[in-house]
């Protein structure tokens, strides 16, 4: 009898739906796992969370989601057990296999894993720890793959619109207390202004076949703000963080403009038809809503805006990642 209902409930997954309309995504998403990265000659060990997701035929019912969990751990235990790649490789290995024992048309796959980053206090020189999040996004399918490795970095954006409000609310002041015009510009250049704080996450991926490496993105997102920002603070780095910001303010939108230009001056060999992605959300401090700016792009394309010509419609993650189909 049970076999008879597994059969049935088989059958049921793989007869017509109602309303026959093809699914983009459907899968498992959340699973956890301990996964093995190499970094620097060496395998770490770390948390992360895996989603998989597969195309769904407008003739089938359902992914088998029953049998899922089982051939997608599967998949991860073969190369997590066996071997230990970059988050990307990973990513991609995991895909292909979903792929050969699901026969789908396509899959894809995120990995997002928490990364110890070891840091120095910038005055004091304390040891740290910071922690950045790994992204590996890989979408497979019998014509090929393509992966995308990326990262998620925090930092502090200092608003470059009160502080100017400040700056001409000091101006007046030292002016209405008998400070000469020249004596009032020398005393703004040397004296950090005020402005409101806005603690940023900023997101980069980076959408290739070439090696790259993620604490290198992870140095782009942080320098994109107005200052990094750091666990541990002694008194003399606290002072060093809220100055560099205040003299490097910045809005999100600038945030999002310099990852992508740093992106492009670190890695020049990129290809015209890879992939970048930058986000930048600020959580705001004088407002209760928090925000956000993105660009998502081609790397051609991003260089030939930046030449000054026409790019045409940005290419988005998803399109960029079925174009392997």
């Amino acid at each position: 009898m049970t076999q008879t209902g597994n059969r049935q409930l088989g059958d049921l997954q793989a007869s017509s739906p109602e309303v026959r309309i093809g699914l983009t995504r459907a899968g498992v998403t959340g699973v956890q796992k301990a996964i093995r990265i190499r970094h620097e000659g060496r395998d770490k060990t770390f948390a992360a969370e895996v989603s998989c997701t597969v195309d769904l035929d407008p003739s089938q019912k359902g992914v088998h989601m029953s049998r899922f969990p089982e051939i997608f751990g599967e998949a991860i235990d073969e190369v997590v057990i066996g071997e230990a790649f970059l988050v990307e490789t990973l990513a991609e290995h995991i895909a292909a296999h979903i792929v050969r024992r699901q026969d789908a048309v396509r899959a894809e796959v995120q990995i997002r894993a928490q990364y110890p980053l070891e840091r120095r206090t910038p005055v004091s020189g304390l040891a740290t720890q910071e922690i950045a999040t790994l992204i590996g996004i890989a979408a497979a399918s019998p014509a090929g793959v393509r992966r995308v490795v990326g990262v998620e970095a925090w930092g502090i954006n200092a608003c470059p619109c009160a502080q100017g409000l400040v700056r001409d609310s000091a101006a007046a002041r030292l002016l209405d207390a008998g400070y000469a015009d020249g004596d009032v510009e020398r005393i703004l250049e040397l004296v950090p202004l005020a402005t409101h704080n806005q603690r940023g996450k900023g997101t980069l991926l980076v959408g290739t076949d070439a090696r790259i490496n993620a604490e290198h993105l992870v140095e782009i997102v942080e320098r994109s703000m107005s200052s990094p920002i750091y666990e541990l603070l002694k008194r003399p780095d606290e002072l060093f963080v809220v100055e560099h910001a205040h003299l490097q303010p910045r809005f999100v939108e600038d945030s999002v403009r310099h990852a992508l230009a740093a992106t492009l001056g670190r890695y020049p060999a990129l290809g015209d038809e890879d992939f970048v992605f930058s986000q930048q959300v600020n959580l705001e401090t004088i407002h209760r809503h928090d925000v956000l700016a993105e660009r998502s792009s081609t790397v051609g394309e991003l260089r030939r805006e930046l030449a000054g010509k026409p790019a045409g419609e940005p290419t988005e993650l998803r399109s960029w990642l079925r174009s392997s189909s």
